[in-house]
This record gives C-alpha cells, sequence and structure tokens, in this order.
C-alpha cells in the first residue's frame, strides 16, 4: 500500500471509532436552535453559555485560578509592599507609597500596571508584546507574585469554588501541592540521579515521606475548613460555590535535577496514595525548558515505577505542550506518545499531536483506551500562539478522542469556563451538541470513583438501570452507591432542566 493510501485508510479508520450520539430530544433541538441563532453574538451566545451546565473542569491549576486581583486583596491584608520596580510582590519593610494597600487606594495606573505583570492582561491587549511572548509572560507572572500572606491558600479554594459556580461547573480537580510537598522537595539533596537508580533512591527516601504527608494533610485540612468557614457550608445561607465537588491532583517538578525532580513524585504519588481527597498525579512546569526536554524520558520512567507501586494512583500529564518552532523539531516527535507509555490516563493540553512521528497510531491508542485530552484553547493561544484551525481539537474529535474543555489558569489568562466554551463555539466551531457532549465527557474522564452512567464508557447509552429513566429506583440506587454515577446523573438532570426551563426564558435573546 502507497504511504499516502495507508495514511488516509489509517484516518478513515480512527473516524470510524468516533461514538454515536445520543438521540436528541425535543428539549435539546430547542437549545441547539437557540444556540445557532445566536452564535454571531458574542455577548448573546455568553448569556447562553453561562447558564448552560458543564461538568467538570479537570485541568485547574489552584495557584493560577485567583485573578491577581484576589492575590493582592490578600497582600494588601498582610500588609505586604511592591518592589522598586512595581512589578513584584515583596516582603515588608517598604515606604507608604510601595504598600499594596496605599497602590490600590492612591495610584490606580501603578497599581494596574502590577496586575499587567501578574498576569496576561496587558500582553493581550498588547502591552509589552515586543518585549515578552506569551509563554515568557505566563509563566514569569508566578514569579512576581512573592509572599501573599495566610489568607491566599483558603481564599483561593474559596475563589475556585466561587468561579465554578457561577459557571455551572459542578465538579473541580485542582492541581495543587501542599506547602509540606514543595518544602520538601525543594529541600532534598541534589545528588546525581539516572534510570538505573530509581530503585535505590526510592528506598533511602521512602523512609522520610509519611511524617512530610501527615503534615501536607493537616495543611489540607486546615485550608478546606478555612475555605469552608468563608463560604459559610454549614450556615443556612451557603455559598453556591459549597456545592461544587472538589478532588486534586497532586504534582511533581519537571525542571529541577534529576533526585529532586524524583523526590517529588515520590511526593506526590505518596499523597495520592493515603488521602482520598487526591486522585491522582501530574507533572508541570514548561515542557521546552532545557532539563524538562533533557530529561523527558527519565520522567516517564519515573512515573512508570513508582506507577507500579502505587496502582490506585491515577495519572494525567501535560505532554505535548508544545508548538512548532518553539522547540527543535526531535522535541515534537513522541512527547504525547511516551507519556502514554508512561500510564497516562488522561493528556493535558496534547497540542503537538500532528507533529508526532506516528500520530495516527497514538490517536487510534487514545480513543481505544479512551484516553481523553484537556482542552485548553486560551492558554494554548497565549502561551503558544496555537489557536483557530492550527489548534488540534478537530483532529481529536474526528478521531473519537474523547475531548474536555478545562480553563488551566483561568486567573494568570484572565478566563473563565463560559469563555472557554465561546471560544470552543466562535473559534472552533463547536456545535451545542458537542458542548453538550464534551461536559459529560469531563465527568467520564474525571477520576471519580465508583461506576459510571454510561454503559462502556462512552457517551450515549446509559448503563441498565439508568438506560429507561433517571428517577427509576435502581439508577437511584447506583447515583447513591457512585460518587462518578451522582454527579453524571445530576448533570443529566441539570441539561434537562436547562433545556426545557432555561432556555425558552432566554429566547428574547435572539432577537424575536
Amino acid at each position: 500500500m502507497k504511504p499516502a493510501l495507508a495514511l488516509v485508510t489509517s484516518l478513515t479508520s480512527l473516524a470510524a471509532l468516533a461514538p454515536a450520539a445520543a438521540q436528541t430530544t425535543p428539549g435539546e433541538a430547542q437549545a441547539s436552535a437557540l444556540f445557532d441563532q445566536v452564535r454571531d453574538s458574542p455577548p448573546a451566545l455568553r448569556l447562553f453559555l453561562k447558564q448552560m451546565p458543564k461538568g467538570g473542569d479537570l485541568h485547574n491549576h489552584l495557584g493560577g485560578t485567583p485573578y491577581a486581583e484576589d492575590y493582592l486583596r490578600w497582600a494588601a491584608d498582610a500588609d505586604l509592599c511592591v518592589d522598586e520596580s512595581g512589578a513584584r510582590v515583596v516582603a515588608p519593610p517598604c515606604p507608604d507609597d510601595r504598600k499594596i494597600r496605599q497602590l490600590g487606594e492612591g495610584a490606580p495606573f501603578a497599581f494596574g500596571r502590577l496586575i499587567d505583570s501578574l498576569s496576561t492582561r496587558g500582553l493581550q491587549r498588547g502591552v509589552g508584546a515586543n518585549d515578552a511572548s506569551g509563554h515568557t509572560q505566563f509563566f514569569s507572572s508566578f514569579d512576581k507574585f512573592g509572599p501573599t500572606g495566610p489568607k491566599a491558600e483558603a481564599g483561593s479554594m474559596v475563589v475556585a469554588r466561587q468561579v465554578a459556580a457561577g459557571d455551572r461547573v459542578s465538579y473541580l480537580e485542582l492541581i495543587h501541592n501542599p506547602d509540606a510537598l514543595i518544602a520538601a522537595t525543594l529541600g532534598a539533596a541534589d545528588v546525581p540521579l539516572d534510570a538505573g537508580g530509581l530503585a535505590a533512591f526510592y528506598s533511602r527516601t521512602i523512609r522520610d515521606v509519611p511524617p512530610i504527608i501527615e503534615r501536607a494533610i493537616a495543611e489540607l485540612d486546615a485550608n478546606e475548613a478555612a475555605a469552608g468557614k468563608m463560604l459559610a457550608c454549614t450556615g443556612a445561607q451557603a455559598d453556591p460555590g459549597c456545592g461544587v465537588a472538589v478532588r486534586y491532583l497532586a504534582w511533581g517538578w519537571r525542571d529541577l535535577p534529576p533526585a529532586r525532580a524524583f523526590t517529588s513524585l515520590i511526593l506526590a504519588f505518596a499523597l495520592a496514595d493515603r488521602d482520598p481527597r487526591y486522585v491522582g498525579i501530574n507533572i508541570v512546569q514548561p515542557e521546552d525548558w532545557v532539563i524538562a526536554l533533557r530529561d523527558y524520558d527519565l520522567h516517564m520512567a519515573m512515573i512508570r515505577f513508582l506507577a507500579d507501586r502505587y496502582p490506585r494512583v491515577h495519572r494525567t500529564l501535560h505532554a505535548g505542550e508544545l508548538a512548532f518552532g518553539l522547540v527543535p523539531p526531535a522535541a515534537l516527535r513522541d512527547h504525547i506518545a511516551k507519556a502514554l507509555d508512561a500510564g497516562a490516563e488522561r493528556i493535558g493540553h496534547g497540542v503537538a499531536i500532528a507533529y508526532e512521528d506516528d500520530a495516527p497510531g497514538t490517536l487510534r491508542r487514545m480513543a481505544r483506551d479512551h484516553v481523553g485530552v484537556e482542552i485548553n484553547l486560551s492558554s494554548n493561544d497565549v502561551i503558544l500562539g496555537v489557536k483557530g484551525d492550527a489548534h488540534p481539537l478537530h483532529l481529536y474529535r474526528r478521531m473519537g478522542v474523547p475531548t474536555m474543555i478545562s480553563t488551566d489558569d483561568q486567573g494568570i489568562l484572565r478566563t473563565d469556563m463560559t469563555n472557554e466554551y465561546l471560544r470552543a463555539a466562535r473559534e472552533q466551531g463547536m456545535a451545542y451538541a458537542d458542548l453538550k457532549q464534551m461536559a459529560r465527557t469531563s465527568l467520564e474522564q474525571a477520576f471519580i470513583p465508583g461506576e459510571s452512567l454510561w454503559a462502556r464508557g462512552e457517551i450515549g447509552e446509559r448503563v441498565a438501570p439508568c438506560a429507561a429513566s433517571l428517577a427509576d429506583a435502581r439508577c437511584r440506587a447506583l447515583a447513591t452507591a457512585s460518587p462518578k454515577a451522582a454527579l453524571q446523573r445530576k448533570l443529566e438532570e441539570d441539561f434537562k432542566n436547562f433545556e426545557e426551563v432555561t432556555v425558552p426564558s432566554l429566547n428574547d435573546i435572539a432577537g424575536h
């Protein structure tokens, strides 16, 4: 067979793997019709999408979720300062005119420049675009926050829940490490380490891990309790954010020397194995940085090693967060495939899939094994310069790979889930049914324990207890026994209410 014909045949067979869509109901048809009518009006479309249920946000870094204004409010409460350049937060002492509180109250333009420095707001509007790439501005923003005061950790949890509730997101998997893990990683010895030494290094390191994990759990307990108090979750007037289900993903570092990188992954796996609030692990930091590129294979070996020792711990991995020209061509050849070899159950970003050596084979494998892709449209645009028809979202969907929309670092990027859905509609041409499928897929792909509402893990056919009706006693029993099915059943009920009650009330936004 000729190579070109072989590729066409391969892609055609991949397309056949796409799951069949669920039968359209009158309510869904009505919602789809209104969606089509308002698609060309971003304000009207946002009104529609704001009310639309969106399932889960599976790629959300807790530290990047609050907006700069949130962090600066906490910094002002802690009497922190801005440095002489006006670009980063620093600890006191400082003159009164450099205190965050003073800046916010009496120097609005300086305060605005600080917000631009702590996010991509200015860059997205052309400020400093000639001086720094979106990639540089995004990743450098985190270093400029400096100390943020004691309210920041619990405050971030509050903001994450409130924003999710306002966006009709019912479930969050927050990428988050307690300070105990970060301190232990940065304090670890920097000793030589290669793949052959992983077992010996693990045996030495794991002896000191239990007390670190206990401190991390105690820290999370305290912060969650503080967040619950701020949200008044036990009171009669509980904040809607209290209704958002939250789980966590512990993370390892990919741009540290090997021993410290492995230490971070050992701690992440150990915490996820010990605390049920942690449903999996990830690996973070820019994939294109020097150590991250050099040690990519070693990091995958580390993850495979730890997966064998912690089989209950799920893995979602940032992979293919790269773009043509950002790195040499060799770096684009196989990162996603190697992440799958390391046992990735989901892929974060996956932007560089078309540049991989065996992209059709990798796509086929992802579709067959239900390995989904966490799609981050604003992030990929700002950091990588990949958007519109250059983005592989359509390729993944055409080939039957599960896809779901997520926010990444919504505060740094100045976005939210509604805006990501709007981009999917406006820039990617997603129809209402596509967005609804991705919302459902997000909960199917979530690392929530329990049986699924969907037969064979494919969106379209419900399992027998729920096939006739969500109100069936057997379906209610399934939802009681399975946290996953409970969230999925609630999403279906929310969609029914949205399509039959909310959509008719929005008909006037179409201009009729």
